[in-house]
């Protein structure tokens, strides 16, 4: 491996210890962390646009083919990637919810409950729009994520 590149174990390692405190967050918890994405989307709304035009450009100049240069592109989709959040966060907190239930022949109560997963390993397409997808999603159901966007 060479010392630019992240290390994985290291990243999942720090993830797996994170998972309890993401587990017991209560959603105004998760929620707040979610404003603040869309607060520094909204700030940096510039430098990302800037950011993502250098993407593209080093993109074309690799020989990226036009149906992956359009995945790649943020231009006029920025305000739609945080009104995806703002809905998330308008969800209900999926963690706790009963989803099943069922009284067994001994009259023992039994349900299901939604609980978060911990540690979720997702590798996608070169979308950057999937990155905070993805993030948000994963907020809001008491997850961490590591997230690995492809080419």
């Amino acid at each position: 491996m060479n010392d630019t590149a992240p290390d994985i174990r290291k990243m999942a390692q720090t993830a797996k210890a994170t998972t309890v405190q993401m587990a017991r967050a209560a959603c105004t918890q998760k929620n707040q962390a979610l404003k603040e994405i869309i607060k520094n989307l909204k700030k940096n709304k510039d430098k990302i646009l800037r950011a993502n035009v250098q993407d593209i450009t080093l993109a074309k100049a690799n020989g990226m083919n036009e149906a992956m240069l359009e995945r790649l592109s943020l231009e006029n989709r920025l305000e739609g990637i945080t009104r995806d959040v703002e809905q998330v966060v308008q969800l209900p907190d999926p963690i706790g919810e009963e989803y099943e239930s069922r009284i067994l022949p001994n009259q023992l109560h039994l349900a299901r409950y939604r609980t978060p997963i911990g540690v979720l390993g997702i590798i996608y397409e070169s979308r950057p729009n999937v990155t905070i997808d993805i993030s948000a999603l994963a907020i809001k159901s008491g997850n961490c994520a590591l997230l690995r966007g492809g080419v």
